[in-house]
């Protein structure tokens, strides 16, 4: 008798922060076929791309979301908009009803959703959004089934929520904390919300089914106390009823990476208890063994400290140049700024491509990092997101990856590294690295937005000459002084 071919799985928002995770875990553990849908497959990675089977699209076009859903047992909802533009939640409810009824009409068996924790009576207005998700994707049972795990604070390496928590512990000693920072909540480690999904795609159970994880009952004043203990430093919190959930987000968006739209979201999230309503995952999921926060916790700082980052919040979302491939051509720039650098050596176009990747976040911007720093500051207070996103990892970029207030949209091994301002700007700007065989152009693109935006290029076209100039020659600089190192042993 032949042998049955695994069946096919399709994992939407496969660049994103859980996603991307899922993939490499299921190409690691399963013989399953794997599909992603990507709004742009140059965004995934090249071990990736030779592994799985990618198709560009969107959960907005039918088309693209029909084709690639034909012949899929199995697929995965790993998208939300967590309110990034003003109709986030008629977008989110159109996503949902495309993609169950596509997925209805193509025959898929089994939808697997990853939802958040919440109760509808007193859920924020994006928990909300992501509730009526679940009831969207699982309200047509005869058709297909549906299994939608719920989870609450994810805390890994790169994800929003422990970054919040580890650079508010990391940078202030004294913390002054609002109400709802005593609100109980379940974190859950990366890790196991991985397990949970792989576990729903061979569970043996036919009908819907919500599954609520996460691990022990905590506050978040006494996650970061917990925090703090695994980093061996000692902090001192003290409540107070003054801060609204609006200057929380102020207060956020200081002293961590999260931008201002982000942190009201989770700030207004966190204002509700976000506790297990059920024991569905005890119960149907008996093997797996949720790690305490403190081992989450612990585990995140491990992958940071050996660079071990696969995927940031930032990676993909609804927010601005999410879809690099409509943000990586800066032709119809008005304004420009370009500085050439040349060197001698053809040998050092390598090491001058390398310098340019290596700049920002921990790295900085050489002579003028206060400046840039003074920038990210405004920028921050505006809205924006300001220096402290920093980068995925110390030296290495990928397409897609979030650098600063940067957003890396075109990457040509050492030949060029095109960066999309995602700052508060009247108007859309890149820079650019051209690494030629003898030289460094780089060139600062703006298209700016009505007179606004030419006021705003003049004003800041004297310090142009001062940072963009520096730039360019220390990065020069810095890779004669790597290529002059002497091999390691």
């Amino acid at each position: 008798m032949p042998e049955t071919m695994p069946a096919t799985i399709l994992i939407t928002g496969a660049t994103g922060y859980i996603g991307r995770r899922l993939s490499h875990r299921l190409l690691a553990d399963t013989n399953h076929p794997i599909r992603i849908l990507v709004r742009n497959r140059n965004k995934v990675q090249r071990i990736l791309s030779e592994q799985v089977d990618i198709h560009e699209g969107d959960t907005f076009d039918r088309e693209a979301l029909s084709q690639a859903l034909e012949g899929v047992d199995t697929a995965y909802y790993l998208i939300h908009s967590m309110g990034s533009t003003q109709d986030y939640q008629e977008l989110d409810r159109r996503s949902a009803e495309n993609f169950r009824d596509c997925c209805i009409a193509s025959g898929v068996r089994r939808i697997i959703y990853l939802g958040g924790l919440g109760v509808k009576a007193d859920a924020s207005a994006h928990l909300l959004s992501r509730i009526e998700t679940g009831e969207i994707l699982s309200n047509r049972p005869r058709e297909i089934q549906t299994i939608w795990l719920r989870a609450g604070v994810i805390i890994g390496s790169g994800s929003a929520s422990f970054e919040i928590i580890r650079n508010l512990t990391q940078k202030l000693p004294l913390m002054i904390t609002p109400s709802w920072v005593r609100t109980k909540t379940q974190p859950i480690g990366i890790d196991d919300v991985l397990a949970y999904l792989e576990g729903s795609l061979e569970l043996g159970y036919e009908d819907n089914l919500v599954v609520d994880i996460g691990a022990e009952q905590l506050s978040f004043q006494e996650m970061m106390a917990q925090a703090a203990e695994v980093m061996g430093l000692k902090r001192l919190l003290i409540p107070v009823p003054l801060l609204s959930p609006r200057l929380s987000s102020y207060w956020l968006i200081l002293f961590t990476p999260i931008p201002l739209g982000l942190a009201a979201a989770l700030v207004e999230g966190l204002k509700s208890e976000t506790i297990l309503q059920n024991q569905a995952a005890a119960h149907y999921f008996p093997g797996i063994r949720t790690s305490s926060f403190r081992e989450s916790v612990a585990r995140a700082l491990r992958e940071l400290e050996q660079h071990q980052v696969l995927s940031r919040w930032c990676d993909s979302s609804g927010l601005q140049a999410c879809d690099i491939k409509d943000f990586d051509d800066p032709s119809g720039a008005i304004l420009r700024d370009s500085r050439t650098v040349v060197y001698t050596e053809q040998q050092e176009q390598e090491a001058v491509f390398q310098s340019a990747c290596a700049i920002g976040g921990p790295n900085g911007w050489f002579r003028y990092n206060l400046l840039w720093q003074l920038r990210g500051l405004i920028d921050k207070i505006f809205g924006g997101y300001g220096l402290n996103r920093g980068r995925r990892l110390h030296r290495q970029l990928r397409l897609g990856d979030a650098l600063d207030f940067w957003k890396v949209v075109d990457l040509k091994e050492n030949k060029r590294l095109l960066l999309y301002a995602q700052m508060k700007l009247p108007g859309q700007a890149w820079l650019e690295f051209d690494v030629q065989p003898r030289q460094l152009v780089q060139t600062a693109h703006f298209i700016p937005r009505g007179l606004w935006g030419r006021l705003y290029w003049y004003a800041v076209y004297p310090f142009h000459f001062f940072v963009f100039t520096n730039l360019a020659r220390t990065i020069v600089r810095a890779a004669r002084t790597e290529t002059k190192k002497p091999p390691s042993p």
